[in-house]
């Protein structure tokens, strides 16, 4: 049995991750080596919900007697699945990392309905990645995990596209329930090639796959003939399509969800202009099988190599610059707002309309950048770079994979979605992405200069810190080294929450009240006896003094001479 003190922990990760609404909810990128500059794998995720509170998660390496049993709690609900068998030893786990540098991310892309229940199934997608990040030491173990239990225990979750992670390899895997009346799913895993860039947000993106090329793809026995025995296939195998088949695309798939995979890939590579009309929405289909023809590639090949923060900035996207961008429609308001409050459709004389779903949202829990780096000692090599709340407005601060200690600001109990704490980084990140909504154009700037700031610092400090921690490692240092990379990250995190307060309070000087403060030399002006000057007054846009006149007609219009 789990230790009752870790018990407590886990079942209060299971409770906060429980409340996620799962719908068009995570953004993943993959980043093989290749693709990377520095030759280490990347991953991203977005855990985007509006009930998810935002901290770090962490399990500590353990080991346990004979005949002892794993409790699984299902993510959505926390409801109890039943046990499976513990292993003698499990890995640590910060996050979403092992210490193996192994990382797993997942987006929920549901898929044919009746494959999304399966009676006594004890596996769910979330205890998939835990249990898996417990018990592998690469990405292809992580898979093999995976795939194993849900043959031997069931598959509890709809259909899930996992990114998968070590310091050689990034792996795709895409797995659906086999619905009532057979135990476990069918899955396919395709390994990302090299120099080349994936993502997947919510809609089932593996297709046709090589059949022959155990080296680059595994799959389930059954993944073909079980969609021939449903009536679902008839066609050659060759031609089959584990998305099209299982999680055929639709407009919703397109544009709530692929859109974000375009927007991604977007700001990396050039081609992508050519799969505008199927990102918003108009999906076209032909060939003996009726598929889509106008998909977009599984993978592409960026521009450049790619680093860390390259990474980072594919995270932070409202559709800028495209067909999607939604700081041009009116719907941005007067000061170029590119978010638009839930609900995600809405009806205006009996036709339905459709707010974006960018990458960038405002509910995000917590969001990461997983660096994997193969000429590092593990607890070294393995970066989980994490950030709270909207990835446009977060930083990513370095948390190390051999850590040993949770930073106070991420630290799971430290507030919740009920309960505000001053140390917590979820509601300090929250104070500045809420207060800088209400004049966008005009506050961003700040916040995205302390950003970068605080990133850049953190990039540049990251050879230093990684040489000192393989100096003290090669001298037989282990568990100094340990230590001085928990301090560290700690560190910087604390820091960095620290440093959010203060952009907090400096946002509500300087924009108080509709006004904005004058500055100069880096501090806000007084005048001769120490009062501030009368502040900017910028007011609305012409276009948005239009859009007024235009809708109360004279009513606000003046009558005689103005009058103060």
């Amino acid at each position: 049995m789990i230790k009752k003190v870790q018990r407590i922990v886990f079942l209060s990760l299971m409770a906060v991750v429980g409340g996620m609404q799962v719908s068009l909810a995570c953004t993943n990128f993959l980043i093989s080596k290749g693709a990377s500059i520095d030759g280490s794998t990347m991953i991203t995720y977005a855990a985007d919900s509006h009930t998810l509170y935002g901290e770090l998660y962490y399990q500590p390496a353990a080991d346990y007697p004979a005949g002892a049993l794993r409790d699984i709690y299902e993510w959505d609900t926390g409801k109890f699945l039943g046990r499976i068998p513990q292993l003698a030893h499990t890995f640590s786990v910060v996050g979403n990392m092992n210490e193996f540098q192994v990382a797993i991310g997942e987006t929920t892309f549901g898929g044919r309905e009746e494959l999304g229940k399966q009676s006594g199934a004890i596996m769910d997608y979330g205890s998939l990645i835990y249990v898996a990040l417990q018990r592998a030491k690469t990405a292809r173990e992580a898979i093999e995990v995976m795939t194993d239990l849900v043959e031997k225990y069931g598959y509890a979750s709809s259909g899930e596209s996992f990114s998968v992670s070590d310091p050689n390899e990034v792996w795709i895997l895409e797995m659906i329930g086999k619905g009532e009346g057979e135990k476990g799913a069918v899955w396919v895993a395709q390994r990302i090639p090299d120099g080349y860039i994936s993502g997947h947000a919510n809609q089932a993106r593996i297709t046709t796959f090589p059949m022959n090329d155990q080296a680059n793809c595994m799959f389930a026995k059954d993944v073909i003939s079980f969609a021939r025995e449903k009536g679902w296939f008839d066609g050659k195998n060759t031609e089959f399509s584990f998305s099209d088949v299982y999680a055929p695309v639709d407009f919703s798939g397109a544009r709530f969800s692929d859109a974000r995979v375009f927007a991604g890939f977007n700001k990396v590579y050039s081609g992508m202009k050519q799969y505008e009309e199927y990102v918003l929405g108009n999906v076209k289909h032909g060939g003996e099988n009726k598929f889509p023809t106008n998909r977009m590639p599984l993978w592409v090949k960026p521009d450049k190599k790619l680093n860390v923060q390259d990474v980072m900035g594919m995270m932070r996207d409202h559709y800028e610059g495209t067909a999607l961008d939604m700081t041009k429609d009116v719907g941005a308001g007067p000061f170029k707002l590119p978010y638009r409050w839930r609900p995600l459709t809405f009806k205006v004389d009996s036709a339905n309309y459709v707010n974006e779903r960018a990458i960038s949202t405002q509910q995000t829990g917590f969001s990461f950048v997983t660096q994997s780096r193969s000429w590092l000692p593990n607890p070294i090599g393995g970066i989980l770079w994490f950030g709270v709340d909207d990835t446009y407005s977060t930083c990513y601060a370095p948390m190390y994979c051999g850590i040993t200690e949770i930073p106070e600001c991420f630290k799971v109990g430290n507030g919740d979605m009920l309960t505000y704490s001053e140390t917590s980084a979820f509601w300090i990140f929250n104070l500045v992405s809420n207060f800088a909504y209400l004049r966008y154009d005009a506050m961003i700037p700040d916040v995205l200069k302390v950003q970068k700031s605080m990133e850049d610092k953190f990039v540049a400090y990251t050879p230093s810190v990684d040489m000192a921690a393989q100096s003290l490692w090669n001298s037989g240092k282990k568990a100094e080294t340990l230590q001085f990379l928990t301090d560290y990250s700690v560190n910087q995190a604390n820091g960095m929450t620290k440093e959010w307060k203060k952009l907090s309070q400096y946002l509500i000087v300087k924009f108080i009240d509709g006004n904005i403060k004058k500055e100069k030399d880096g501090a806000f002006e007084r005048t001769e006896t120490g009062m501030p000057p009368s502040p900017d007054q910028p007011g609305y846009p012409e276009w948005w003094k239009k859009v007024i006149v235009d809708g109360t007609g004279d009513h606000l219009k003046m009558i005689g001479a103005p009058s103060h």
